[in-house]
């Protein structure tokens, strides 16, 4: 299970960060760890990436995933996040090589396809105001499509 958090500045761009393990670009965030909540995850997972704390925000998306190349489902949360003022961003050097406040087009070239769906519906969530079920990072009306089966 992993969590992220989805910051954004006044121009609506996001806050994407480079991992050094991979070649696309993520939101803050990591797996959620054994007794902890996804919420309590996301937070500290930008706490050790980026060196902020912050209140935590409302949950903006829950998005399951199939086929993972080990063979599992993935379930990812995704919650708001506060301002941030960028004076305070302090990369953790081990994980992270940079990270940018990106436009949507610029998150479509940087982040994975599905992750890139998963930060859409979160910025659609963030500005309607209500928290979207995705399954591989597309929306699902849960009054219109029956549950997905393996």
């Amino acid at each position: 299970m992993g969590a992220g958090v989805l910051l954004t500045d006044p121009e609506q761009r996001v806050l994407l960060v480079e991992p050094v393990y991979q070649d696309t670009w993520l939101l803050p965030g990591g797996i959620v760890e054994a007794g902890e909540s996804p919420r309590a995850g996301a937070f500290r997972e930008v706490h050790e990436e980026l060196g902020l704390r912050m209140e935590p925000g409302r949950l903006l998306v829950v998005d399951w995933g199939s086929k993972r190349p080990d063979g599992g489902d993935s379930l990812n949360w995704l919650f708001a996040g506060s301002p941030v003022a960028e004076a305070e961003i302090r990369l953790q050097a081990e994980e992270l090589r940079a990270w940018a406040w990106c436009t949507p087009a610029e998150v479509d070239r940087l982040a994975h396809p599905r992750i890139a769906r998963e930060i859409a519906a979160a910025l659609t969530a963030l500005r309607e105001g209500h928290t979207l079920y995705l399954e591989n990072g597309h929306p699902v009306d849960q009054a219109d499509q029956p549950p997905t089966t393996q």
